[in-house]
């Protein structure tokens, strides 16, 4: 499975500056999915996070791993019309800062499908190290 920015507007409802997946790279359609996030210094968060020395915020991070994740779901078959309402994050763990430059790979995998509440368990690496992981939930709804 992959997908550029185009496809993945057709699937999420997040745009610019919340749209924070540029694409997925990999996956297999509503199990898992890996995407890239390229992160630049043109960030509008980078103005007040932090002057002088940018730091990506860690709550992005995890909306980062929602929306991947929310791509798995929205992928399931019947799934396509509807909205990915995230409802919780759980075990959530910040390992290290990302900065300007970074490429964040964003990995997600569906843990469980009740009816229209999924859980899937996430984490965003830099150069193969782990700088972010969380259980997420989310809730899905008619568009």
């Amino acid at each position: 499975m992959e997908l550029n920015s185009n496809q993945i507007a057709e699937i999420l409802p997040h745009r610019f500056p919340f749209a924070l997946v540029d694409r997925i790279v990999d996956g297999e359609v509503g199990k898992w999915a890996k995407g890239i996030k390229c992160v630049t210094v043109n960030e509008p968060f980078f103005q007040g996070h932090f002057p002088g020395h940018p730091v990506m915020p860690g709550v992005l991070q995890v909306e980062a791993m929602a929306q991947v994740a929310s791509i798995v779901m929205l992928r399931q078959p019947g799934n396509a019309s509807k909205l990915g309402y995230f409802m919780s994050a759980d075990k959530v763990k910040f390992r290290r800062v990302v900065v300007p430059g970074d490429t964040l790979i964003i990995e997600a995998e569906l843990t469980k499908m009740r009816g229209n509440i999924g859980q899937a368990t996430a984490r965003c690496l830099v150069n193969g190290q782990v700088v972010s992981e969380a259980e997420l939930k989310f809730g899905l709804q008619d568009a």
